[in-house]
């Protein structure tokens, strides 16, 4: 029997076309795959498709060409709902603004993706145990303390560490990040990039992480080049 682990994440052959007027081809015949573990940079100039590759990975676009398989769940095979499902299960998202409900709190902003997959019947799951949970990944963030401020009572930083613990609350396979260090300052940056290494590290989080950040960029593992919609050696 082999021991080599199956892919977390694996693209074949992507591509993304958008039709006229804009007629542009996003993603050309995208391959690789990345393993359980994996703390993945993913470079580019602006334009050149990360953000487009990002969304196709994590179901909230559909290709044109080619397939995701997240998971052991072929995203483009699946039907809407089965989609957002697996979204659900299988993938946790960190954008470069971070996204968090206004008139949630941040413990509440945390639990609110098991707090969907409970509803949904996806994840039969108490309350009690929902926010068990998010109050220790506040906890790993260092935001033990803060789990009853609104997002407008957080540092960017800290608004960006709960959108973290909102990736990680169902467990997911793989997160995927959007210039998470986008909008801090250097600091602040580096601190929730030490945060990323050690949830990769010790707990074995898988991150791909699309940057412009050369730090970042440093302390990844593997580094995927794309240009102009390819990836390159």
């Amino acid at each position: 029997m082999s021991d080599v682990a199956a892919p977390i994440l694996a693209a074949r052959e992507l591509a993304m076309r958008f039709p006229p007027p804009a007629e542009v081809e996003a993603l050309r015949s995208v391959t690789f795959e990345l393993g359980r573990g994996e703390l993945a940079a993913l470079v580019g100039p602006s334009g050149s498709g990360k953000s487009t590759l990002l969304s196709v990975l994590g179901g909230l676009m559909t290709p044109t060409g080619g397939r995701v398989t997240v998971g052991g769940a072929e995203l483009s095979a699946l039907s809407p709902a089965a989609r957002a499902r697996a979204r659900c299960e299988h993938i946790g998202f960190v954008f470069q603004f971070h996204h968090l409900l206004p008139e949630l709190t941040a413990l509440e902003n945390a639990a609110l993706p098991a707090l969907v997959a409970a509803r949904e019947g996806w994840r039969p799951e108490g309350l009690a145990s929902i926010e068990a949970r998010a109050r220790a990944l506040l906890a790993a963030v260092g935001l033990d303390a803060r789990a009853g401020h609104l997002p407008t009572q957080l540092s960017g930083g800290e608004a960006q560490r709960v959108a973290l613990a909102r990736a990680l609350m169902n467990q997911p396979e793989v997160v995927l990040a959007d210039e998470p260090t986008g909008n801090l300052d250097a600091r602040t940056a580096s601190e929730l990039m030490d945060l990323v290494q050690r949830l990769n590290r010790e707990q074995g989080v898988t991150f791909l992480i699309a940057t412009h950040n050369p730090e970042l960029v440093d302390r990844a593992s593997r580094v995927l080049r794309l240009a102009n919609g390819a990836l390159t050696a």
